[in-house]
């Protein structure tokens, strides 16, 4: 697609289409994309599967038989049944040995490249994997959980990076979201294995589950040995402009790239009088960056999407679903935000991000209360509740699960990569992936014992707390659409709120020069 017709149809932006640079999406983008993307369906096979094995009673009745003879007594209140500390451990401490990671996987991405963290992170995976297949006891299955988790903090903290840097300004947006799409195509895979699993006679389908996530670790791992580094890598580590050249002249099919290599140089160039890019990123210029890279992530997780990622089986069967059926809903529940991430790949780049932002949060918003509303009016402690109404559940979830992969799900890495200058950029997505996985331990470790205690009210929480990261994105949140990341600076200068911030940074420093006496 020629860039002039792209903007026709897509509209103009406030630095035009790809802010003057030439090119297109060329076969070598997307092969690289697609191997470094993969990444994220190691990350999205593991959100689903747990929530599938901890439905099985196979493996409940192995590993956490407390579990299992609650789910059999009908003294226990169906909101209970799943309430274990260990259970939620299982689930979590993948997400606190990935939080440790990822602030490690900063350092190791900013001083020897994207490609380097990749590496990492799908070998420490392959290692998890294989742990989890061959568990006999619980300590191996939170050994195969820490694992993983420290391979995904290397993988998300690099890969969203590497999209960026990789991609044309103009389609920035739609190839960034392929990482989100991979992680509702590594949900669905686990899905669709978990329902195939549980209906193998003997009860060891989870060890196939467990161990399957070797595969998707072995593919990333291998194909990161041939992947390019990105242009912005190459600049900052060798000062290699020739190479660098080269490199932009086949990501972008065309030899009219001075002006995006000399955006990098420049970038470069400023990256390398900063040496502690966490440090740095707490400074007043670097604010809007900061908040955003922390609210976003946080915003994120208390969508309640999680709970549906991890617990959407468990919670299928909580309101009296069977195993295969609870299994077999989870696999058309991720359909549906397979399709929407699609949807969101085709319309970031035209759209924008704020008005996915804000749609998609409303949407989520009435799916909640909606959810809220039925479980309160027809959903007791101790009956089960009518196979129609639990249906009509479903059919919420699947709007509200849409509603986020179409909006917050693929925008969380998107944004705040995009606005971090490269000085900053490592250590901006180090904590973006950081409050991910915190939050995840959060809402993982909490979450069946707070629907155990306040029941229905769980989800009007969850539309509370999207109420406000919606308004949050509607006064604080400027546009982004195909201004390339070296030009991303000017969008905080107009805003009406951050460049009271960033604009006095601006003037106390022109007051420091002018207070220097001559010489």
């Amino acid at each position: 697609m020629a860039i002039g017709a792209f903007v026709e149809s897509g509209g103009g932006s406030s630095a035009g289409a790809g802010g003057g640079y030439g090119g297109r999406v060329t076969p070598f983008v997307v092969l690289s994309c697609v191997v470094a993307g993969s990444g994220g369906i190691l990350f999205g096979y593991d959100l689903g599967i747990s929530g599938g094995v901890t439905s099985m009673d196979s493996f409940l009745e192995n590993f956490f038989p407390s579990v299992y003879h609650q789910k059999q007594d009908n003294k226990v209140s169906h909101y209970c049944q799943f309430d274990s500390e260990l259970l939620t451990v299982f689930t979590s401490s993948l997400y606190i040995a990935g939080l440790v990671a990822t602030l490690f996987a900063s350092s190791i991405t900013r001083r020897y490249g994207r490609r380097a963290s990749m590496l990492i992170g799908g070998t420490v995976f392959i290692a998890g994997s294989v742990f989890g297949g061959a568990a006999v006891n619980v300590f191996m299955l939170l050994l195969n959980r820490i694992l993983l988790g420290i391979g995904l903090g290397f993988t998300n903290q690099s890969i969203p990076l590497y999209l960026s840097e990789m991609a044309p300004p103009q389609y920035r947006g739609a190839i960034n979201n392929g990482f989100e799409l991979c992680i509702s195509l590594g949900i669905l895979i686990a899905n669709i294995l978990n329902y195939c699993v549980v209906k193998i006679t003997g009860g060891w389908g989870w060890r196939i589950s467990l161990s399957m996530a070797a595969i998707p670790a072995a593919f990333l791992t291998v194909g990161a040995v041939f992947l390019p580094e990105t242009p912005s890598f190459i600049i900052e580590r060798d000062g290699d402009t020739d190479k660098a050249r080269i490199l932009l002249q086949r990501l972008r099919g065309t030899t009219s790239v001075q002006k995006e290599l000399d955006d990098l140089v420049s970038a470069s160039n400023l990256s390398r009088t900063v040496r502690y890019p966490l440090r740095n990123i707490f400074k007043r210029k670097y604010r809007p960056q900061l908040v955003v890279a922390l609210l976003v992530p946080f915003f994120n997780q208390l969508t309640g999407i999680n709970v549906m990622n991890f617990y959407a089986p468990v919670m299928f069967r909580t309101i009296g679903l069977k195993e295969s059926a609870s299994l077999l809903l989870s696999v058309v529940t991720r359909l549906c935000a397979t399709f929407a991430n699609i949807i969101a790949m085709i319309v970031v780049d035209r759209f924008g991000r704020r008005k996915l932002f804000l749609v998609g949060g409303i949407q989520m918003i009435l799916s909640q209360l909606a959810v809220g509303a039925i479980l309160a009016a027809k959903f007791k402690d101790y009956a089960l509740m009518d196979k129609e109404y639990a249906y009509l559940v479903w059919i919420t979830m699947c709007v509200f699960v849409a509603g986020f992969a179409w909006s917050w799900g693929p925008l969380t890495f998107l944004v705040p990569t995009e606005i971090c200058p490269l000085e900053i950029r490592s250590a901006g997505q180090s904590i973006v992936i950081a409050v991910v996985f915190l939050m995840t331990f959060v809402i993982g470790q909490t979450f069946l014992a707070v629907l155990c205690r306040i029941k229905s009210g769980t989800f009007f929480v969850f539309a509370g707390w999207i109420c406000l990261m919606t308004v949050f994105v509607y006064f604080f949140l400027p546009e982004t659409k195909k201004l390339p990341m070296e030009q991303m600076e000017q969008i905080w200068r107009k805003h009406w709120f951050w460049k009271k911030i960033v604009g006095e940074e601006e003037e106390e420093k022109q007051a420091g020069k002018t207070a220097l006496p001559s010489t």
